[in-house]
């Protein structure tokens, strides 16, 4: 693969990181990230398989040498095994590491083919253990389905990292179960603030739980001690004594982690946003589709990197406010 300029934005951070979204349709409705009667983008503005395959060589010429297949559902997406075998083949030759995020529901069913394919690790996003709550959490009821998945996932030999949202009034008081179950089954787990994207049925304020918070919480009955792991993402890390297990926070809200970033997200349309918390967006479709698709994706990318901002501002303190950025999470691509 020929190797170009590597991707540094104006702040000179090296950009070594994609998250990309296959799908912006997800089979779940999770209340702080979609509404019920979400509109999905029209099939025809999303990206080929082939365009994703095509558009993620451009991105590992220019040296992005980890890549995250998100949504939406990514494993919704017909097909999509084939593009992960596609990808998988260029892990130790141009990718370090091929990942994937999903809800969990089609993993009883997939994990053997991504395991095979070259996926080694998954982020499975769970926010409760009880199936009732998770039901009216995400409007549908499939924990069962869900937990089958990361049995399954366990089995095939990848590894698991849990992200739950924390939520004020939802699952706030089953973190520490949460982190307990997790540990106990060999997962790493993250807990997240919630993020102000999208319009939802509710006001987020409501449901806004810093992790300062739940860390002060979680100080009353664990030893958490600050880790040394790194990963380049977003998250610091604790090991819990207890538990023997590592616990992760990602803060955007109250602890900012913007001067090290090292990602980029393209959308399933092939939008790149150079920054999750901004409105910055580089339309990479219309240069697959060019005359000189290579030409123009590499000169898209270069926009991308002059345009990137030097942080978000997401903020979730005043009600009734506007989401931080009128898209998604399902459409940016988590």
């Amino acid at each position: 693969m020929a190797s170009l300029a590597p991707l540094v934005d104006a702040f000179d951070r090296r950009i070594s990181y994609l998250r990309l979204s296959v799908t912006d349709r997800c089979d779940l409705r999770c209340q702080y990230c979609m509404p019920e009667r979400m509109q999905f983008l029209p099939k025809a503005e999303v990206l080929t398989l082939e365009e994703i395959y095509r558009m993620a060589l451009g991105f590992m010429a220019r040296g992005i040498n980890k890549m995250r297949l998100t949504g939406g559902e990514p494993l919704v997406r017909r097909d999509v095994i084939e593009l992960v075998r596609a990808l998988g083949r260029h892990v130790g030759n141009g990718l370090d590491e091929l990942t994937l995020t999903t809800n969990g529901t089609q993993l009883a069913q997939l994990a053997a083919d991504l395991a095979n394919a070259g996926i080694r690790r998954i982020n499975v996003s769970l926010d409760t253990l009880d199936r009732d709550g998770f039901a009216a959490l995400t409007r549908r009821d499939q924990l069962p389905q869900v937990l089958d998945g990361i049995a399954a996932a366990k089995a095939a030999g990848i590894a698991i990292k849990i992200n739950t949202v924390a939520l004020r009034g939802v699952n706030e008081h089953e973190l520490p179960r949460l982190i307990e179950w997790a540990h106990g089954q060999g997962h790493d787990i993250t807990l997240i603030e919630v993020m102000p994207l999208g319009e939802v049925e509710g006001d987020r304020v409501d449901h806004f739980l810093p992790l300062t918070a739940v860390t002060d919480e979680l100080e009353r009955r664990l030893t958490l001690t600050p880790s040394d792991h790194a990963t380049g993402g977003p998250a610091r890390y604790f090991d819990i004594a207890e538990t023997g297990g590592r616990l992760g926070l990602i803060s955007p809200l109250t602890n900012n982690f913007c001067a090290g970033c090292n990602r980029i997200r393209v959308t399933a349309t092939g939008q790149l946003y150079p920054c999750l918390g901004g409105g910055e967006r580089v339309d990479l479709r219309a240069a697959l589709r060019s005359d000189d698709p290579d030409g123009n994706l590499s000169a898209a990318l270069d926009q991308a990197m002059r345009i990137k901002p030097e942080r978000h501002h997401f903020d979730i303190s005043q009600r009734g406010a506007a989401p931080a950025q009128p898209r998604h999470m399902s459409v940016t691509g988590g």
